[in-house]
């Protein structure tokens, strides 16, 4: 049965619903992206910033405020600009977080108005251009009806007619045969909370679908572990996961349910470093094939450091191991045969472990590989303290640093470190590991 307003609760899930779609849809969103320049990253740029909002909110308070701050701190990008302005006009437009029809369209007009004054230049054909139909769209419906779902309904419609039309106003989107990424995104966001409100599952073509190829999904999951455990085992292999406490772990799964392992590990926990990959269609053969598939191999003999290896999709090198010339061997190989093997050069465990993060299997992998290694600056504290990593932090940080990434043996309260040092932080805990810091 379908509800006419949403409360915190019901705003607090939509948020979770549209974390785990834009990350699911994040690699989609990414290549729609060819404006204002091909780089590739606003379903990334989109599914950061929403998780931003969503861990603020996931602190208590005011479900819609907290969206509002959370998003505003972490947006990532033009798209995720626009997103945190969104999500300001609602939390502007709403008190205890109760959204009606007519909040709705309050918020949806305001958001308008806020996006509009922190674009420069608006472009048609954009983000901006669905926003404003969902927004008009909206208004002319509450004309006719005060029934939420009912406004949500013709709303969503015309958020996506005004997607598909993006090509016809943007030349560089017809050009590439493609509609406006960002403004996919914002579709997605209207569908999400379409299906909060009706109490249903997202529409055709918006739900979080079963993926017809294997998916590698890698997530940092924070909650109860043997229950997430026994909740994505039966949904697919090659389960890894990589312990930091007794509530935090890496996880690594491959699986035809990515959908499916998104909403339970969101459902049972906070999910934070998503990350999707679709893997290369399984053979069937009637004899045994050589598996050429290409490997990323790193060499470690720390066990703890050999777990977060693996969770990340590396494979550990052991002695006698043959090599390929289609795999990757990320570090220095001193007394191992390559075998033609490409070497990604690392002098450190946290660049091994960002340069392994960004890998993709295609023909530019070394490159992008080696260059993001290659790019991080790395420190270690002068002592194991959270006051002498703090320091080394401070030390390391240059003006236009985005992220920071610490293994360490030592438990971080890595928001307040965030906060501190105005950076995004990832501290993974790797039992008797000397501190490193890497900086990008």
């Amino acid at each position: 049965m379908a509800i006419n307003h949403i409360d915190a609760p019901t705003l607090h899930a939509w948020a979770k619903r549209s974390v785990a779609e834009l990350s699911l849809r994040r690699a989609e969103l990414n290549q729609l992206n060819v404006f204002p320049v091909p780089d590739a990253d606003t379903g990334s740029n989109m599914a950061h910033t929403m998780e931003a909002a969503l861990a603020e909110a996931d602190k208590g308070g005011d479900v819609a405020e907290a969206l509002a701050i959370g998003s505003v701190r972490g947006a990532r990008g033009n798209s995720g600009m626009v997103l945190s302005q969104v999500l300001r006009a609602v939390a502007d437009s709403t008190a205890d977080s109760h959204i009606d029809a007519t909040t709705l369209v309050d918020s949806l007009k305001l958001a308008v108005d806020l996006v509009d004054r922190a674009i420069a230049q608006p472009v048609e054909g954009t983000v901006v251009s669905v926003l404003k139909a969902a927004a008009q769209a909206a208004e002319q419906a509450l004309e006719h009806t005060k029934v939420l779902v009912e406004v949500l309904t013709i709303t969503c419609d015309e958020a996506a007619k005004a997607l598909a039309n993006t090509p016809s106003q943007l030349e560089v989107l017809r050009k590439a045969g493609v509609v406006d990424a960002g403004g996919a995104g914002l579709v997605i966001l209207l569908e999400c909370l379409l299906a909060e409100v009706s109490e249903t599952e997202p529409r055709e073509g918006i739900a979080i679908p079963e993926s017809v190829f294997e998916m590698e999904v890698v997530f940092y999951y924070s909650g109860d572990i043997d229950k997430l455990e026994a909740a994505i085992a039966p949904l697919g292999d090659s389960l890894v996961i990589a312990r930091a406490t007794e509530t935090e772990a890496n996880i690594h799964i491959h699986t035809l349910a990515a959908g499916e392992v998104i909403e339970k590990a969101f459902g049972l926990g906070q999910v934070s470093n998503l990350r999707l990959e679709v893997l290369p269609a399984k053979v069937v053969a009637a004899e045994p094939l050589v598996d050429d598939t290409p490997r990323v191999l790193v060499s470690t003999r720390d066990a703890e450091l050999a777990k977060l290896f693996s969770s990340i999709g590396a494979t550990i090198y052991k002695a006698g191991m043959e090599l390929s010339p289609e795999d990757i061997f990320v570090g220095t190989p001193r007394g191992i045969d390559l075998g033609g093997a490409q070497v990604v050069p690392v002098h450190s465990n946290v660049e091994a472990l960002a340069a392994i993060s960004v890998y993709a299997p295609d023909a530019g992998a070394v490159t992008a590989m080696t260059e993001v290694a290659a790019a991080m600056r790395v420190d270690r504290p002068s002592d194991e303290t959270v006051g002498a990593i703090l320091a080394c932090c401070h030390d390391l940080l240059r003006e236009g640093d985005e992220q920071m990434t610490i293994l360490t043996s030592l438990t971080l309260d890595t928001e307040q470190l965030s906060r501190q040092l105005g950076v995004e932080v990832i501290a993974v805990k790797v039992p008797g590991l000397r501190t490193e810091i890497g900086v990008e």
